[in-house]
């Protein structure tokens, strides 16, 4: 079994915006998946939004700045992860097509394989 990190982006503003409705039916949906996925799910959260973000960064010279902010400045952030474990990319692409987020015009999923060492 290989592990897998489903990242979730989409507009910050637009997740802001939600009405309180619209937030229950968005959390109803991570409920969904995660019953449906059961022990695929190891772990998994909602992110602050990217303006509380702290950066690091070195420089050429190795000396660390420190600042706050996102990495990037994006129209889409990174709003929460899941980290799975599935027998391969099509169980995961198939939990993924579960998530409330791709409902959403603004909003997307990232598959990423984690590299597991040992």
């Amino acid at each position: 079994m290989a592990k897998y990190l489903l990242l979730i982006f989409g507009d910050e503003r637009v997740w802001a915006g939600r009405s309180p409705q619209d937030r229950l039916r968005n959390d109803e949906g991570h409920r969904a998946f995660a019953a449906a996925a059961g022990t695929a799910v190891l772990g998994g959260n909602e992110l602050t939004e990217a303006s509380v973000a702290t950066t690091l960064r070195a420089d050429p010279a190795g000396r660390i700045t420190v600042t706050d902010g996102p990495f990037l400045e994006t129209k889409e952030a990174l709003g929460g992860y899941y980290l799975v474990e599935a027998a391969d990319l099509d169980e995961v692409v198939r939990l993924a097509r579960l998530l409330p987020e791709l409902a959403d015009g603004h909003s997307g999923v990232e598959i990423r394989p984690v590299v597991e060492h040992g």
